[in-house]
């Protein structure tokens, strides 16, 4: 095996819960873990669903609530919360535990959501949103985190294909359900749902998770400079990308604004990380080579998954002629092969190891990226599909090898540190690769056209067979420059992992 670890020390159920062993009834304590695995999968489903479910109820939001000229605030604001959360919550998970920071951060989500449903303006439903982001970070990082406190190593790749699974149906299935109930019901339950749901998900944790943390002779102590410092910092940048060439230009004065506050910001993180007695973000996230290349490669991982994410519905409308479902299942296909691929990737990195698997995954997948840009004009529906089911297989093996080798080469103590910077990476991948690649498609499509291109804007009447035939070239070609820009995302996380990585992870025993 490329990566070797030691045998596991006990029974992983009775170890995960901190449920006394009792002779002769495993089965009570392995009952208990499958009932906070539900919890863990309700959390997740519902972390995943709100990061999508509003967007096809934004006419009936906005026609209720006015507000149209932010209600892209509606997405951002959210997104952005959860990010920037990230690491806080996982330094706090380690410092306390993971059950107080997951409780907490579901009421804080459950609240949000109660109050997104009551609010009364478009500025008080972005000011939820935001509140449920908060919460939603909680959730996001210490379900990973409990993932792999709850299963040794050998197991981990079949926890962490599920959540994999929960997390690909419930962001693709969002936008559907949120159409529903926007439908048939009212917009305001597209809030509401959360609340049974997340409350079942609460008291499974409440009731089965009791946790055993390792003792500690000095009492915890929190970084709340280096929280607020690491929480405004992240919040300047990534509202600079998110906003940027949307809301203002590049060169206006609110994004450059936001860039020169971001990066002092930076500078005041680096100074108060370095005097903390235990900082949100320590040293040796970056210090220890495993760590740093899996986190610079999931980095990677987020700006290529916006290639396919965002801009092949728009292809399949605008240059196939596709209906809108349609389109959805030509996305949707990469959610079949990733979990499939992610539960097998066990055999293959027991084998060869953690980073010689990623290592293939990532190479496949830069292939099919690059080979997107050959498909005929116009082309049929089952060729991108066969490349997003391909490209699923391909991911699946790349990145769960990586989050499990992370989560296998840290202490428990260190764990919810260590997944947050995985996590908060990947966000942060996606972030950019929102700004970039709609940057590279906005100025294909202007040149294209001969204008300033904007693709929301030219792809009006999408699958009505109205599309003028120099448009759909326009967007075959932006979206095809967007998939390039993504194989050399993909090219570089190959590098990273070549370069960077160590060919053995440093897996400690369980």
């Amino acid at each position: 095996m490329g990566d070797s670890h030691g045998p596991p020390g006990g029974d992983p159920a009775v170890r995960g819960t901190g449920a006394p062993a009792r002779a002769g009834s495993p089965t009570a304590a392995t009952d208990r873990r499958g009932a906070v695995v539900a919890a863990l999968m309700l959390a997740m489903a519902l972390s995943a669903l709100d990061s999508t479910i509003v967007s096809t109820a934004v006419p009936q939001i906005v026609g209720d609530l006015g507000g149209f000229s932010y209600f892209s605030w509606l997405f951002s604001g959210y997104l952005l919360a959860v990010t920037v959360t990230l690491p806080v919550y996982g330094k706090l998970s380690d410092t306390f535990g993971r059950k107080p920071v997951l409780v907490a951060g579901a009421v804080v989500f459950l609240t949000g959501s109660l109050l997104c449903a009551l609010a009364w303006n478009m500025g008080a439903l972005v000011a939820f949103r935001i509140v449920q982001g908060l919460g939603g970070g909680a959730l996001q990082a210490t379900v990973q985190t409990l993932a792999a406190d709850l299963y040794p190593l050998e197991q981990r790749p079949r926890i962490q294909a599920r959540l994999s699974t929960v997390w690909a149906v419930s962001s693709v299935a969002g936008p559907g359900l949120g159409g529903l109930l926007a439908t048939y019901a009212d917009w305001r339950w597209i809030f509401l749902v959360n609340l049974p749901v997340g409350a079942l998900a609460l008291w499974l944790i409440v009731r089965h998770l009791h946790e055993v943390r390792p003792a500690s002779t000095s009492p915890p102590r929190v970084d709340w400079a280096g929280a607020f410092t690491v929480f405004a910092c992240g919040g300047a940048l990534l509202t600079a990308l998110v906003q940027g060439g949307v809301a203002w230009d590049w060169l206006s004065t609110p994004s450059l604004a936001l860039f020169g506050t971001g990066l002092a910001l930076v500078v005041a993180v680096v100074v108060v990380e370095r005097r903390a007695a235990e900082p949100i973000i320590p040293g040796w996230v970056w210090r220890r080579r495993t760590i740093a290349a899996v986190n610079l490669a999931l980095g990677a991982l987020g700006l290529l998954m916006i290639a396919p994410a965002v801009f092949l519905p728009t292809y399949a409308q605008t240059v196939l002629g596709l209906a809108p479902v349609a389109a959805g299942f030509v996305l949707s296909v990469w959610t079949l092969t990733w979990p499939v691929s992610a539960a097998l990737s066990q055999h293959v990195y027991r084998r060869i190891g953690f980073r010689n698997t990623a290592l293939a995954g990532i190479g496949a997948a830069a292939l099919v990226l690059a080979a997107f840009p050959l498909l005929p004009y116009p082309g049929r529906a089952w060729q991108p599909m066969l490349l997003m089911m391909l490209l699923g297989a391909a991911l699946g093996l790349f990145q769960l090898p990586l989050v499990v080798g992370v989560q296998s080469s840290v202490t428990w103590e260190e764990r919810g540190t260590a997944t947050a910077s995985v996590l908060f990476c990947r966000q942060t991948g996606q972030t950019v690769g929102a700004a970039l690649f709609g940057a590279v498609a906005n100025g294909v499509l202007a040149a294209r056209l001969g204008g300033s291109g904007d693709l929301d804007a030219v792809t009006g009447p999408l699958g009505g067979g109205a599309v003028p035939e120099a448009t759909r070239r326009a967007v075959a070609d932006a979206v095809q420059a967007v998939y390039l820009g993504a194989a050399c995302a993909a090219a570089l996380a190959f590098l990273v992992l070549l370069f960077l990585a160590p060919r053995k992870f440093p897996v400690l025993k369980d």
